[in-house]
Formats: C-alpha cells, structure tokens, sequence
C-alpha cells in the first residue's frame, strides 16, 4: 500500500492538496474569540412589583417563581435578589453544553405556572425571561459636549438612530443601553392633596388606565337605515402633559371636576433615574454590544464601528462618541503575538533541521510536510465547532515541533539507505518506509493517546481544554498521514544518492565539518555517561527519585490559576 504512494506521487500530491484545500476552507469559515466560550447558560427572569419593599418581593414575587422553577432541565442552581424598588431578579444556572434557547424556553414554561400565584400588578407589568449573553465586545459612550443635550435625549437619540442599525449587524447577539433614560411622562403626587380629597395611589393608577389607551370605539350607522356611516374617532393614547393634567379623577362637587393636575406636578422626564454616567465630565449614556454563538468577533467589532463612524457624521451639534471597550484590541495584540511565536518557531524548527541534516532537499521537505498537517488541522477545527482562539493557536505552536517528527523520521530513514549505497532514492524510500511505518503508526497513537484524555474532563475546565487537546490530537495524527504519503514520495523525487565529491562542493563544508566534528564529540560523551550509568543503576533511580520528589513539592508551591 505504501509502495503505490511512492510509485505513484500524484496520488500523495492530492492527498495533500485536498487537506490543504479543507483547512483553508475551514480557516476562512472559523470565528475568532480571544478564549473558548466557557460560561455555563444562564437565563434571568425579573420581576416588578411597584411600591414593594424588599420583604414583599421577597415572599410574593420570588419565592412563587423560585418553586416553579427549580428542578428545571439540566440546571445546576439558582440565585435570586430582591431590592426595596421593586425589582426582581432570579438567575438560573445550566449545565455546560446546554442549549441557551431551549433552556430559556424551558423557564419561561415554569414562569407561567406561577402567574396565577404572582400579584396582580406583577403579572399586568410583566415577568421576562431572558438568556445572559457573553461578556460585551464593544461599549461606547453618547454624551453632550456642552450640556446641550442631556441624558434623556442622548437614550432616546441612541434607541432610534444607531441601536436598529448596529442590531442588524451579522453576529450581534444583544445590544444593551446601561440607563433607563427613555422619555416617560412623570407624574410626581401631592400627598397633602390627596388626602383631602381621600384618594389612593391606586385611584390615579385606574384614572390614567381608564383614559389613556387605544381603542376602536365603532362607527355611527353601522347595520341601520342610515345612507351614511361615520367612523368615530378619539384622541388615543396621551402625549403631552397638559393632556395628561385633564385627566378627570372624580367630581369635586359644585359642578367641577377634579383632574390630574390638580393633585400632581406633571413632567415629561426620564423612565428611571437610578443610574447616571458621565463621560469627561459631562451626561452621557452607555451602550454594549454582545456578539452571537459562533459569530466572528473581530468582524462583529469592525461592522459594529464602521456603522458607528459613518452615524458618527450626523450627529447633532455638540454630541460626540467615545469608545470604553474594543475586544479587538486584547484580541488583536493576544492572536498576532501567538501568531508571531508560530511563525518564529517554524522557521527556528527548520534552521535546526537544516543544521543536522546539512542538505537543502532534505530540509525541503519537512517545510512541505509541516505547513499541510497545521493548515489541515483548521477543518476539522471548524468541523467540531471550535473557535481560532489562544488555546487553539497555543495547541498549533506545540504541534509545529511534534509534527514535524514524523517527517524527520522519514527522510533520516531514506538518507541512512542512501548513505548505505542505494542508487535509486525510490527504492531507498520503499525500503524505508517498510521498516518504519509501523514505528511510525505506533508514535502517532502513543503522541494522541497523551492528548485526548484532555477532552474528557467535565466542566468549565473540560470546555476550555478540550479545544487545546484535539487540536494538538489532529495535527497528530495529519502528520502520521503525511508521514506515510507525502513526505516518502517527497523522498523519492527529491532526494539523491550520496556522493564524496557532491559532499566537499557544498557551500557551507566547512561548518558542516566543524559542526560534525562537535556533535560527534558530544555524542561520543553521551555514550559513555550512559555505558556508566549502566552499571551504576542506583544512580539512576536516585534522580528519579529526587526530580519526582521536586514535582509534587512544585505542583504543591506553583501558583495555579483558571486562564493562562
């Protein structure tokens, strides 16, 4: 089988053209990240019940949802928080690997159990249920230059004119507004007045869902004699504050009505004022931007931005932009380093195969062999879902010095048959490979059996490394491939039979011979380190020993952490 490889070297060029094709295929559909996603799905649910402290949240909005919820498919645990405005929220944790959708699904079925059970004015106002995106790729801030334009205005500005656009960007998972400043009308109460009057909260609260809605009130001749009909038409939904003011809330007696405005100051304001941010020293707002599974971050950041700049020109007088957070830049500078390590150590692999085997053909073809295995790697990267991200490009920079073994291997073997005398590197090549393919096989399984295990760890950590060991386990086994079709057809192309007089033309002779000379020296010391050492065996089981010792006192004293 492996004599049809070298006989027949069109068949190993497909081979690997093919691999190459494929990774870069993969390589071009492979989303960036700067780490694998690791955090286990979490879904929110909140809550408000207004005009509730803390303890009545706690007993008539969480507790209800809390026992519907809990026992939820694949989850984990559960944190909830209650505060004295009003505001509910519970966080349900997942297993890792669950599917976000189908787990937010899963909750909200459980939230509607408890509708029945919440408060009136809980249910009428809303219980949600979302997913909890990734951390933000992009937060910026909108902010007036001078004070022309206040927060309010900025939100509102934001909410209709950059958040649609930056939403329709490929990849964008959530876009998040950190302030409530959206434009509400504030209808600030009088309690003295109200007392005098003996009205509740509760009166203006029916007062402003009686009289402000939408609704279809008819037409006049409808199903009668009339030759003509007549759509009835209202003003609707309220919009301004004076509107607002002539709500009526009861009869005041004498004829006169008693309205909104008489028991409270009216304002068009903002919806919450919790929360204020400031940007160099003036109002602003902020706005995240998460990306989407399996999105591209780097493209998700540049689209992003690239529709920010061009709003960026319209912007009214005196409003300006600020960039808080670019994901690119951690993960420009974290990917080229790795990037630039690759490439170094590439090249440094070759010098020191050059230096060895003193022959460009032979050097030759390891360059050849290499760069197929590590490009192949990215489509099976891209067809387990992987990311191109630190562990990744780490586990690549590992593979360049394990890959390239294999292919040592193989031209070491041929150049050993043609230092014997073979005449024709074909048959040097056949010859070889019949003796080592097997050794050859044997590494390759020994070399993926070290990594794989990886993969079986559970967990955050079992995500996070799982990526690193099949990476390296691909690349592996790639280079096993090439071993035993490319790199022996190589050979036999490349290669030629060793002469005497070829040997003192070469260019660099003279290091060679004075390297040859050096390394002979050192070889010759390292046998005799080793016929000692044979005889005194309780030397070597002493190291042993001392170096096991010295592992667990370092694995026990070396500061660990979660992330390289």
């Amino acid at each position: 089988m492996l004599k049809r490889f070298i006989e027949r070297p069109v068949l190993s060029t497909v081979i690997s053209v093919l691999l190459v094709i494929l990774g870069l295929i993969g390589l071009i559909n492979l989303p960036i990240s700067q780490y694998p996603d690791i955090a286990p799905p979490t879904v929110n649910v909140s809550a408000n019940y207004s005009g509730a402290n803390a303890d009545v949240v706690l007993k008539s909005v969480i507790i209800p949802l809390e026992e519907q919820i809990n026992g939820v498919e694949n989850m984990t645990y559960m944190t909830s928080s209650a505060s004295n405005d009003g505001s509910a929220s519970i966080q349900i944790f997942f297993k890792v690997g669950t599917n976000p959708d189908l787990a937010a699904v899963n909750v909200q079925n459980r939230v509607a159990r408890a509708t029945s059970l919440l408060p009136q004015v809980v249910t009428q106002a809303g219980v949600t249920v979302t997913k909890s995106q990734n951390s933000n790729l992009l937060i910026f801030t909108l902010y007036s230059k001078d004070k022309t334009y206040d927060a309010t205005f900025l939100q509102n500005y934001a909410k209709i004119n950059l958040v649609p656009d930056i939403q329709r960007v490929n990849g964008v998972g959530t876009v998040q507004i950190f302030t409530q400043k959206d434009y509400s009308m504030r209808i600030w109460l009088k309690p003295d007045v109200m007392s005098r009057y003996g009205l509740v909260p509760d009166d203006i609260t029916q007062a402003l869902n009686d009289q402000n809605i939408e609704a279809a009130p008819g037409k006049f001749g409808e199903n009668s004699n009339e030759s003509f009909q007549y759509v009835i038409r209202y003003t609707g939904r309220l919009k301004n504050a004076k509107e607002f003011g002539d709500i009526v809330l009861k009869s005041a007696g004498n004829g006169q009505l008693l309205r909104l405005s008489d028991v409270a100051r009216i304002e068009l304001g903002a919806l919450d004022y919790s929360v204020d941010l400031q940007a160099n020293g003036q109002q602003a707002i902020g706005v995240g931007i998460s990306q989407a599974a399996g999105s591209n971050a780097r493209n998700v950041i540049n689209d992003t931005k690239a529709i920010l700049e061009t709003a960026r020109a319209s912007f009214p007088k005196g409003i300006d932009m600020i960039y808080m957070v670019d994901a690119n830049e951690y993960l420009n500078a974290s990917i080229d380093k790795v990037i630039h390590t690759l490439i170094e150590a590439f090249i440094l692999v070759f010098i020191v195969v050059f230096i060895f085997l003193q022959d460009f053909r032979s050097t030759l073809i390891p360059a050849i062999a290499v760069p197929v295995a590590i490009v192949g790697t990215f489509f099976f990267l891209n067809l387990f879902g992987f990311t191109i991200n630190l562990l990744t490009l780490f586990a690549m920079v590992l593979a360049i010095g394990i890959v390239v073994d294999d292919a040592i291997v193989v031209v070491e073997a041929v150049h050993a048959k043609l230092d014997k005398g073979y005449k024709s590197a074909r048959k040097a090549s056949v010859d070889a490979m019949s003796e080592i393919a097997g050794a050859i096989v044997s590494i390759t399984l020994v070399m993926s059996a070290v990594f794989l295990p990886v993969t079986f760890i559970t967990g955050s950590t079992g995500v996070f490394y799982k990526q690193f060991g099949i990476t390296l386990a691909v690349a592996i086994l790639l280079s096993a491939v090439n071993a035993l079709t490319l790199s022996p057809a190589l050979c036999a192309i490349l290669l030629r039979p060793h002469s005497e007089e070829e040997k003192k033309k070469r260019f660099f002779n003279f290091f060679y011979h004075r390297f040859d000379v050096v390394f002979d020296s050192v070889k010759k010391n390292y046998e005799r380190a080793v016929g000692f050492l044979a005889g005194k065996k309780w030397i070597v089981v002493c190291v042993i020993v001392f170096f096991a010792a010295s592992l667990v006192l370092l694995i026990k004293t070396t500061p660990s952490s979660f992330v390289p």
